[in-house]
């Protein structure tokens, strides 16, 4: 809905615009403050937020604390606080009001205790779900949470509570769950909408009255009078304040659709209003001749809700066309060369077409900024389908074997077949990109070097600027020379997540003395002789079990620390491609075989070669 601001007075308007100003100025420090005190105010005793480390001031640092989820993974704004079932004991934290941006509250299953603050409305602003449930508070529940116009999900039950449900609920307009059962709650239950709240949303609370309730006891005309005078006044008041923070939240929203992505807050994209007829240089003939404007249209004027993904080579965007063509568009970082070395860069890179490969569609060169256009891929990242927020990864062994081999395939293809040979430098799950039919595509290729024409950025990459420090390969540290065998590495790396469903950083599995990564986790297994240990729980005694640990054998092969003891990757290729000889995995081959590599047709005598051991 829009919201015509003509019709607040000139006041109103210049507060709201500098409330905006100091929410997005202010925002990264205050969200880091606002942690900082919740921390410092509640206990912990099981050491659960033990990761809330404030030494890294780094941008997005906060993103990575347990139960934190923010906006962005690369900016210090908390979207989402989940701290249930923690064993946290302390009040309510006021401190949570610094979390200007916050949305999602969930405190369920602790041991807070003492009264909900009254003043909540204040607190969280813009919350649109908040569990409070299973705890201990005591106390009325305040009648500002009317005041949070923008709550869906409210559950309080599990507590203390005690006085009446205040009517103003009621008026929440965007609620569709309200609990608060097996507290010590009377009076009248609010006239909430159908399906609001059931029967068991009241359950044990012996003094509430009202629908799917024992009767209430009948009152005077008088106080009925009073209660629908109470009702309307409370019911104008919140329609007044709702609608002054639906403007307020309207424009602040579309304020932060112009900032810009970058942690300076610089409007790149409004910049570039003066440049929109340049035109988009299409490698691809299918798709359509297009100019800037378009792809500023179909990315919402590369708005934040657009953004799929971001890694050291730039920001994705995904873009849809009028037509209802879907793409991506990479705003890639500040580069090193020139316009006319990037152009040549671009015309290489353009001619390289592989099934396991995301194809470069195009590219623009606006001022400054430098576009290059993919293929959508709907099926997000590996690192995505592996590791999913919402549980464990629900992929069967064989969607993951057809994955590694296809997309070693496309990494030979770089190494071996192209003229000259494509160094990836950064290999991750998080750029294997999958698309409709789960066909893996390699994506980034080409684009380190573009970055930068030398190899002494892989100081800052080491140093952890850059990617997750579990695909590094050990060797960077010393030489600061990307390699094909540091490629290799990489991609070990990625077998282990997809045999293990572990993270290349976090090991769930392993002890808590455990501080190492994957791959470390993984080496200390196999020199204790317990290599088997490590594979996904759920693929074991399916029958499978002998390919699983042949693919765990060429993982370890590929992550060994000494570079030349690794394989290369048309080796990994033909390694994976044996262990899934008896699946229909097989298509017609690309590859150039390389002079230094045999034929690998016994897969145990290659792995035993290259172990030394059976």
């Amino acid at each position: 809905m829009v919201v015509n601001s003509q019709n607040f007075g000139p006041h109103v308007t210049v507060s709201f615009f500098l409330l905006i100003l100091c929410g997005m100025t202010y925002g990264t420090e205050s969200d880091i403050f606002c942690l900082r005190n919740v921390k410092n105010s509640l206990k912990d005793p099981f050491n659960y937020l033990q990761s809330w480390n404030f030494s890294n001031t780094t941008e997005g640092s906060i993103c990575k604390f347990t139960g934190v989820e923010c906006w962005h993974p690369d900016e210090n704004k908390v979207l989402n606080l989940k701290l249930s079932n923690m064993g946290l004991k302390g009040q309510f934290p006021r401190g949570i009001q610094n979390c200007s941006s916050l949305t999602g509250l969930d405190f369920s299953l602790n041991k807070l205790s003492r009264t909900i603050p009254g003043d909540i409305s204040t607190l969280l602003a813009y919350v649109t779900s908040l569990d409070l449930s299973s705890n201990d508070f005591t106390g009325d529940i305040p009648a500002s949470l009317a005041n949070c116009t923008f709550l869906n999900i409210l559950k309080l039950d599990q507590n203390q509570l005690t006085g009446q449900i205040p009517a103003q609920l009621a008026q929440l307009p965007r609620l569709k769950s309200f609990s608060a059962s097996n507290n010590l709650l009377t009076g009248p239950v609010p006239p909430f909408r159908v399906t609001i709240v059931t029967a068991e949303g009241y359950a044990n609370n012996s003094g509430l009255c009202g629908p799917m309730l024992n009767p209430c006891p009948s009152k005077s005309s008088q106080s009925n009078t009073a209660v629908i005078a109470g009702a309307a006044v409370g019911g104008v008041t919140v329609a007044a304040l709702g609608l002054g923070v639906g403007l307020f939240f309207y424009v602040r929203r579309a304020s932060y659709r112009k900032k810009e992505e970058d942690p300076e807050g610089n409007k790149w994209a409004t910049s570039l209003k003066g440049t929109k007829a340049i035109k988009v240089s299409m490698f691809e003939k299918t798709i359509s001749k297009m100019n800037l404007s378009d792809l500023m249209k179909a990315t919402n004027n590369f708005s934040k809700s657009n953004i799929i993904g971001s890694g050291r080579s730039g920001t994705v965007y995904k873009a849809v066309l009028d037509d209802g063509t879907s793409l991506m568009v990479k705003r890639l970082q500040e580069s090193q060369h020139s316009e006319k070395e990037f152009l040549s860069e671009m015309a290489t890179l353009g001619t390289v077409r592989h099934r396991n490969l995301v194809p470069l569609l195009g590219f623009c060169l606006a001022k400054k900024e430098r576009l290059l256009v993919y293929k959508n891929m709907p099926n997000g990242t590996l690192y995505d389908q592996l590791h999913p927020a919402a549980g464990g990864c629900t992929m069967d062994w064989s969607l993951r074997l057809k994955i590694a081999i296809r997309a070693a395939k496309g990494l030979a293809w770089l190494h071996h077949s192209c003229n000259p040979r494509i160094i990836h430098r950064n290999i991750s799950s998080k750029c294997i990109l999958l698309d409709v039919d789960f066909e893996p595509k390699i994506s980034d290729f080409g684009l380190a070097r573009l970055m930068n024409p030398i190899d002494t950025h892989l100081s800052t990459f080491v140093n952890g600027e850059f990617g997750d420090l579990g695909y590094v390969a050990p060797e960077y540290t010393k030489t600061l020379v990307a390699t094909p065998k540091g490629d290799v590495y990489s991609f070990g790396t990625v077998l282990l997540e997809l045999v293990t469903g572990e993270r290349p950083t976090h090991v769930a599995k392993a002890p808590e003395t455990f501080k190492g990564n994957l791959v470390e986790w993984v080496t200390q297994l196999s020199s204790n002789s317990k290599l088997h240990d490590a594979i996904d729980e759920s693929l074991v005694g399916k029958g499978v079990d002998q390919e699983l640990f042949q693919f765990l054998k060429v993982a370890c092969n590929c992550v060994t620390s000494i570079p030349k003891e690794r394989p290369t990757m048309f080796e990994v290729y033909q390694l994976l491609r044996a262990i899934g000889s008896t699946y229909d995995f097989t298509t017609e081959d690309e590859i150039l075989v390389p002079t230094d590599a045999g034929d690998v047709d016994n897969l145990e005598e290659l792995i035993v070669a290259r172990d030394g051991h059976d």
